[in-house]
């Protein structure tokens, strides 16, 4: 067994498809409609048939309230593993990203943590 796809919940599919693939980097994948939404699936350009990143619509109120309540804590939803922290930090920063924590040694772990403008905080990991 494998993980192939984890989702996150955002609040507009288009937005978040702007900021996951132009600013982040990451390669669509699929791109379906499904109703009066899309099934949205992102991956890394560096493997294209690795785990999907969904973009999931919250418009159900539970997912809603997940998202905000995740939020509001502070809590990131989910973690993306970077080479160099203080490369991609700088990136980042330079086309306008938000940081919440700025690089900072956890342990013998780097992390920082960002505002995707979609309603989550995303942690960054050096591996």
């Amino acid at each position: 067994m494998k993980i192939i796809a984890t989702s996150i919940f955002v609040e507009d599919q288009d937005k978040a498809l702007a900021f996951y693939s132009e600013t982040l980097g990451f390669v669509k994948k699929h791109d379906v409609p499904v109703g009066e939404f899309r099934w949205i699936a992102l991956v890394s350009p560096d493997v294209q048939n690795g785990t999907e990143l969904i973009l999931e619509p919250n418009n159900h109120p539970a997912a809603k309230e997940y998202q905000e309540k995740l939020f509001a804590e502070g809590i990131p939803v989910t973690m993306f593993g970077v080479a160099d922290i203080h490369a991609e930090y700088k990136r980042l920063m330079e086309k306008g990203v938000k940081f919440t924590m700025k690089p900072s040694k956890m342990g013998e772990m780097e992390i920082a943590v960002f505002d995707d403008t979609c309603g989550n905080l995303i942690q960054i990991l050096q591996e």
